[in-house]
């Protein structure tokens, strides 16, 4: 009789899933599948630090489309892996988060004082969908079959299951083994489109309005629904706007788009609008709650959602269809054309002139004379540079503001951010699980200094799998959001907010990566243009004006979007 190990045959249910790319901190507990993942097709990648592993596993899930599967090692390595996943759960990722922990006759019954032990299923519970401990290596194939399931139903989500070492280490008889299913064969893929009966009013609402808005979400994302999105919204003459999540979804060029922080013009459209199609988003705190000043009280809604839970959770609706984004909307565009059409767009002058008053705001703010590069410059650079399908990951305080300004995103799945949890440090870790994802696609990082330190480590991540990845460093030697929040609140002086002076540039070389340091704007293009012809991991340090950095645009309306004493 041929036996196996607990680890080969977790392989096998992995590789069952089409899992690819296993990213994990080294762990002796690992041993019994590691010498298996060729035989099995699966890579694996091996970070400096759990927390960032767990990063790359979202971001390889956020640009494939796929879950992804993240290891940690016993006690202390599970630890660190939780700070990762919490990031996931808040942007709603399907992250398989495994881990080991000691053998099953020393964690339970405990016995107090256990090396490296900890209550694992307790720590990850508040920030996964489901977990479990596996005690009975038979079951192993029903534990990960269920992970997969839950992981992606509903909105997704991590889902977290323990593995002894014992049984890791263990063997079991391959002939009992007999529950060794492909996904096909025991979850949906895909709901269907939602009650026909939802779908005809819900036509006909949008054929009758005067003017139509559409609203994508995360889910969007998650159904591949962009082209059904936008198709439908074409065909109505709606107006469209997307969470800061789906940016995307709607290339951002659009002459109907309504950027996220081009708030007068859209807070006058959404007031306007008579009925509003909301997809994929439960409308949060970003969103505006869907209620006023952010939404009008008068626009009747329509709201479809994987998650029965999501239908009319911050704003009631008059239409709810449960189903899957993309079949959903497939079916509502088939019934609209049934009823005529296509229909004109709304008259759009008010709002344009609006949008230029914006969009003349940022031409000045990123004009202002400083010392060192404005931060607005820099970013429309990088854009510049970098074609529409590049993915463009965005980290950090005040640089993040900038970059959401001056950085229209053109294609779905090209733009990676911590937009729920507004979590520094994913940047580099981000930028890597998206290369590993795709590697025949640029994928370049702006960040803060600060938020840079937090991973800055994984360079050497990068440089070992030699990832021609570009990370642009903006510079003002402190944490700029922090300064300007001091400012606001008068504390009199900077607290802690200065850094000392390091050589990101430097830093990078030690590392094995290309070097530079940008001083000028009229630099930037020829150092970003080397670093993508080079084909080699690049950092770009840039000098930026920390006086126009005090102050980005957009910072007034994202603490008035975050912080309402009202709420």
């Amino acid at each position: 009789m041929s036996s196996m190990t607990g680890g080969e045959l977790l392989l096998k249910t992995l590789k069952l899933e089409d899992v690819r790319t296993i990213f994990g901190v080294l762990d002796g507990s690992y041993n019994a599948w590691l010498a298996k993942l060729e035989e099995y097709g699966i890579d694996y990648v091996c970070p400096r630090h759990e927390a960032a592993a767990a990063h790359m596993a979202e971001a390889y899930a956020r640009t494939t489309g796929a879950p992804a599967v993240v290891f940690g090692g016993i006690g202390p390595g599970a630890s660190n892996m939780l700070s990762g996943v919490i990031s996931a759960w808040a942007e709603g990722v399907p992250l398989i988060a495994l881990s080991g922990q000691r053998r099953r006759n020393i964690i339970y019954p405990p016995r107090g004082d256990n090396f490296q032990t900890a209550p694992l299923l307790d720590l990850f519970k508040p920030v996964t969908k489901w977990q479990a401990g596996l005690r009975d290596l038979r079951r192993l194939p029903e534990l990960v079959r269920k992970a997969f399931r839950i992981a992606l139903s509903g909105r997704p989500g991590p889902v977290y299951i323990e593995i002894p070492e014992d049984l890791m280490r263990g063997e079991i008889d391959a002939a009992l083994v007999t529950d060794l299913w492909s996904p096909h064969s025991y979850r949906v893929d895909r709901l269907g489109p939602g009650q026909p009966e939802a779908i005809r009013r819900a036509a006909a609402m949008l054929m009758e309005a005067s003017r139509p808005t559409l609203h994508a979400g995360a889910g969007v994302l998650w159904a591949e629904a962009w082209d059904e999105f936008l198709a439908l919204g074409e065909y109505v003459g709606a107006t469209f706007t997307t969470s800061l999540t789906a940016r995307g979804v709607v290339p951002e060029e659009h002459p109907r788009y309504f950027h996220t922080l081009n708030r007068d013009a859209l807070e006058q459209m959404r007031q306007d609008a008579d009925v509003a199609l909301v997809v994929g988003s439960r409308l949060g705190e970003l969103d505006g709650w869907g209620r006023p000043p952010v939404w009008g009280t008068e626009t009747a809604t329509i709201q479809i959602d994987a998650d029965p839970a999501h239908i009319g959770l911050n704003r009631p609706v008059e239409v709810a269809i449960v189903g899957d984004a993309r079949a959903a909307l497939q079916a509502l565009l088939e019934e609209v054309k049934a009823l005529g059409g296509p229909k004109s767009p709304p008259d759009m002058r008010a709002y344009d002139e609006m949008t230029a008053s914006w969009r003349k705001e940022l031409a000045e703010a990123k004009a202002l004379p400083g010392e060192g590069v404005n931060p607005g410059a820099m970013i429309e650079t990088v854009r510049n540079i970098y074609p529409a399908d590049a993915i463009l990951v965005q980290d950090g305080g005040n640089t993040s503001l900038w970059f959401a300004s001056y950085a229209p995103i053109l294609r779905p799945r090209t733009y990676l951010y911590s937009a729920h949890f507004g979590f520094l440090g994913t940047g580099l870790p981000y930028a890597i699980g998206a290369k590993f994802a795709q590697p025949d696609r640029d994928v370049v990082l702006v960040t803060g200094d600060g938020a840079f330190g937090f991973h800055l480590q994984e360079l050497e991540t990068a440089a070992r799998h030699q990832l021609p990845i570009t990370v642009v460093v903006a510079c003002d030697a402190g944490w700029g959001m922090e300064r300007s929040s001091q400012l606001v609140a008068q504390v009199g002086r900077f607290v802690e907010t200065e850094h000392a002076p390091t050589d990101y540039a430097g830093l990078a070389r030690a590392f094995g990566w290309e070097g530079v340091r940008v001083s000028r704007l009229e630099d930037l293009g020829s150092a970003l243009e080397a670093a993508r012809t080079s084909q080699k991991p690049t950092l770009i340090e840039v000098t930026i004006d920390p006086q126009a950095n005090l102050a980005p645009p957009g910072a007034l309306i994202f603490a008035s979007m975050v912080y309402r004493a009202e709420d």
